[in-house]
């Protein structure tokens, strides 16, 4: 820098300083601020650290926990389903009571924390399936002529009852699992409630009401499960030594709690649910008040929120997640951690840190006074050497050190000399060379290009036309409309060139097959996969094959053998369904089938039990249960594929099942054209100008 940059008086300090001093001072400023700021960083990267940490523990706690309250409250609503379909299908009937005690018995055996089944009818009859403190099962039966009162009976091994154990009067229609149900009119959840012999003990009920054809309430199902397990779930999750977790519904109740203290106050000789306001535990109740005084109400916390606080001027990590379940449940998971139980070690880190920083100070500064004194002088040689060269002396000759990298330096300025004279006679040739190279590699790349474009080409014009011998094969409308005593409307949309949707309609001697699935992925893969499986069925009807279960396993058979010699990982979702006179028969597992009945009213088949995905094992017969559906005049069957259920729209929220439901019940007694319209003029509506990530594919079947 030139002096008539600086101040007079500083010019006047450095015009006579010395290289060395020049050099000293800078360097042990430099290693003065290192190390400070060292030191600093590591105190604020290790309050960071405990922060990130602390996030990250918390919202790592808070996706297992939220994975076990869907794994625990699910089964029950599943449970419930199963058994009521069991029962609206005719399975079960109320008159077999043998029936549905063994089928309490055996569910309470599959799940073993879920603590009584119950059943009770409109007309008097009660039947429950519970479970002791020492795992062993009871039966509670009573019958229209019992005049209230209930028989508790032991069971053996087989699930048979054995020696009558008590009897007691039980109005059960009072009770929130009948009562509430029967209000509502629809499954529900009741109110957690503590057992009466054992307060430590919280429970809740799943209840479903059971209705007959004619939409008459027939009885009501229900199924406790005991919460207290989740409190033990939450004892098992260690995330450090003070931490606590604890689960409220938005009026501060405790659901569960890490926390070793009773689930319940003791108030005039009753027991009374403990609030988190209440609990005898400091950081419950501290974190519990602090939501408080943050969001005026609990019912207020819509999303997850990371927080702090101070409790006794320590400053404590407060994650606060929304559950929320499709029945109604709505509670608040708390995870609370003390900045104490991570900073022990940090603080005694960075002490350490500091001490050595400081002996790293004057290690370094000594080592650089030294250092500087040795360098300066070979490097003021250099210096003079450079100079002499920028005024066109190439002749120079340095003096070696003992330094072997300003050795090497001082080699280098002797040879530089004669070397630039050489470079700047060749420089030209070198620069049409490199000109030459270039314009040789441009013209490669410009060929790659053209064979790359050849290529897309290609590729596309084969999608494309595989994409049209899939529609090919699709039925056509004067096929449909042969059909007799069905109105069936179809629409099909692949989100890609080749889709991975199947759908068929086959009238054969009288019996239309319908078929409808879904191929994991899209691509030509999935296509082909599409495309064998009609070219199966097609041919199991013309065999003929009517046995539904070895129709689809025969099917599956074929598949699985193709899957494998294209050593691909593919598999599909298939239904199929035969049609004659106002019968259905379904088979295969597949999305739920809607029968939408007069006046609207919505039957959901779950197909779960029905079947296998295609391709996955070679034999799939002993998963194949055939169901069968009557259908009256007006009746409608409605198929889809999930790329209607799952359609997203911009915000990220999905169609869904109730949706669709809905707009079918709504419309049921329009012609199936125009429901299909509807339907997809909707789907589309709610999508707006979201791009379509799956085939769509709708089949509407109404019964003339």
């Amino acid at each position: 820098m030139s002096n008539r940059f600086l101040h007079p008086w500083v010019s006047s300090q450095f015009k006579n300083i010395s290289l060395r001093n020049l050099l000293i001072f800078p360097f042990v400023l430099q290693i003065f601020l290192a190390v400070g700021l060292v030191g600093w960083l590591s105190f604020e990267n290790g309050q960071s650290s405990v922060n990130n940490l602390a996030n990250k523990l918390q919202n790592e706690v808070s996706k297992r926990i939220i994975q076990k309250l869907n794994y625990y409250l699910k089964t029950p609503i599943q449970v419930n389903e199963v058994n009521l379909n069991l029962i609206q299908s005719g399975v079960f009937n109320f008159q077999d009571l043998n029936d549905i005690r063994q089928l309490f018995w055996k569910q309470m055996k599959v799940y073993p924390y879920l603590s009584y089944f119950n059943l009770g009818t409109v007309d008097g009859l009660f039947l429950g399936v519970g479970r002791e403190d020492d795992g062993t099962l009871y039966l509670e039966l009573m019958k229209p002529k019992d005049n209230g009162y209930y028989k508790r009976y032991a069971l053996d091994h087989q699930g048979d009852p054995t020696t009558l154990l008590t009897t007691e009067k039980y109005p059960y229609r009072e009770d929130e699992w009948y009562s509430n149900a029967v209000q509502v009119g629809k499954p529900i959840w009741t109110d957690i409630y503590e057992w009466d012999d054992r307060p430590e003990v919280i429970s809740i009920a799943s209840s479903y009401p059971i209705y007959n054809q004619q939409n008459q309430l027939v009885g009501v199902l229900g199924i406790d499960l005991i919460l207290t397990q989740i409190s033990n779930f939450l004892k098992k999750l260690y995330i450090s030594p003070s931490s606590k977790i604890f689960i409220i519904e938005r009026d501060g109740l405790i659901v569960a709690s890490s926390s070793s203290e009773k689930p319940y106050l003791e108030l005039n000789g009753e027991s009374k649910r403990l609030s988190a306001f209440q609990s005898r535990d400091p950081l419950i109740r501290a974190s519990s008040q602090y939501l408080i005084q943050r969001f005026n109400h609990l019912s207020k916390i819509h999303k997850k929120q990371a927080l702090n606080f101070k409790l006794d001027g320590e400053k404590t990590f407060l994650w606060v997640t929304p559950w929320q379940e499709q029945l109604g449940l709505n509670w608040l998971i708390v995870i609370a951690i003390p900045e104490s139980d991570f900073m022990g070690e940090i603080n005694a880190n960075t002490q350490r840190t500091i001490l050595l920083c400081l002996i790293a100070l004057v290690v370094a500064t000594t080592m650089g006074i030294l250092m500087a004194r040795w360098i300066t002088e070979p490097i003021l040689r250099l210096n003079r050497a450079s100079q002499k060269i920028t005024t066109g002396d190439l002749d120079q000759n340095v003096q070696a050190t003992r330094i072997i990298e300003l050795a090497e330096l001082s080699q280098s300025f002797n040879q530089m000399a004669n070397q630039i004279q050489g470079y700047f006679e060749t420089l030209e040739q070198k620069v049409l060379e490199r000109t030459a190279e270039l314009v040789a590699a441009n013209a490669k790349i410009v060929a790659l290009n053209q064979r790359l474009k050849a290529d897309n080409c290609r590729m596309s014009g084969e999608l494309y036309l595989f994409g049209q011998m899939q529609q090919l094969i699709l039925p056509k409308a004067q096929e449909l409309a042969l059909i007799q005593g069905l109105e069936i409307a179809v629409y099909m949309e692949p989100a890609y060139e080749v889709g991975g949707d199947y759908y068929d309609i086959l009238y054969t001697n009288g019996v239309v097959t319908i078929g409808i699935g879904d191929v994991t992925g899209h691509g030509l893969e999935s296509g082909i996969l599409m495309v064998m499986t009609q070219a199966a069925v097609r041919t199991l009807k013309e065999i003929p094959e009517s046995d539904p279960v070895k129709f689809l396993n025969i099917l599956n058979r074929a598949i699985y053998r193709n899957v494998e010699r294209m050593n691909s990982d593919k598999n599909m979702t298939l239904a199929i369904l035969n049609y004659q006179n106002g019968h259905l028969s379904i088979t295969g597992q597949h999305e739920e089938i809607l029968v939408v009945r007069q006046e609207g009213k919505v039957e959901r088949i779950n197909t779960i039990n029905l079947g296998l995905p295609i391709g996955l094992d070679e034999d799939i017969s002993e998963f194949i249960h055939p169901t069968w559906v009557e259908l009256k005049t007006g009746d409608i069957i409605v198929l889809y594929t999930d790329g209607i259920t799952e359609a997203r729209n911009l915000e990220k929220s999905q169609y869904g099942l109730e949706r669709l439901c809905k707009v079918v019940s709504k419309n049921w007694h329009k012609q199936a054209e125009e429901i299909k319209e509807t339907v997809i003029s909707d789907v589309r509506t709610f999508m707006g100008n979201q791009k379509q990530f799956d085939d769509i594919t709708l089949l509407i079947l109404k019964q003339r």
